[in-house]
């Protein structure tokens, strides 16, 4: 709750914290301006689960973005593989904190076609298709 007892003279109720587990983290925080102007309500973006989203664009040439998030501290691995199952490029392989992610993906040097991204964390794998157009 926020009260004034005039334009210059107020307060506000509510919860408290002075810090948090990363992976259970406030879903917002008000904080006070120290100039003596209103409050500003800071929402965090703390990832709920695995999530690997479509490439953008699709179709590319020669550059796509690929976003996926990730919900915990995790090694992650994001391969690109083209239609016989080969790796043609490893994006990431690497340990991972919470957060969202966008990497670019450049084809150069590939043939036009079909080719897949996978991302694996923990237990989570999923692979989506990309269609690559010189």
């Amino acid at each position: 709750s926020v009260f004034f007892t005039n334009e210059l003279i107020g307060w506000i109720g509510g919860g408290f914290f002075s810090s948090w587990d990363i992976r259970h983290p406030p879903s917002s925080v008000i904080l006070k301006t120290t100039n003596g102007g209103g409050v500003v309500n800071v929402v965090f973006n703390i990832p709920e689960s695995f999530l690997l989203k479509q490439n953008y664009p699709n179709p590319f040439n020669p550059i796509t973005k690929i976003k996926y998030q990730i919900p915990e501290l995790s090694f992650v691995t994001l391969k690109v593989y083209d239609v016989l199952g080969s790796e043609v490029a490893t994006l990431v392989n690497e340990e991972k904190p919470v957060g969202n992610y966008e990497i670019k993906f450049n084809g150069i040097g590939l043939t036009s076609g079909i080719y897949f991204y996978q991302l694996r964390a923990v237990s989570f794998v999923e692979t989506k298709k990309m269609v690559f157009m010189k």
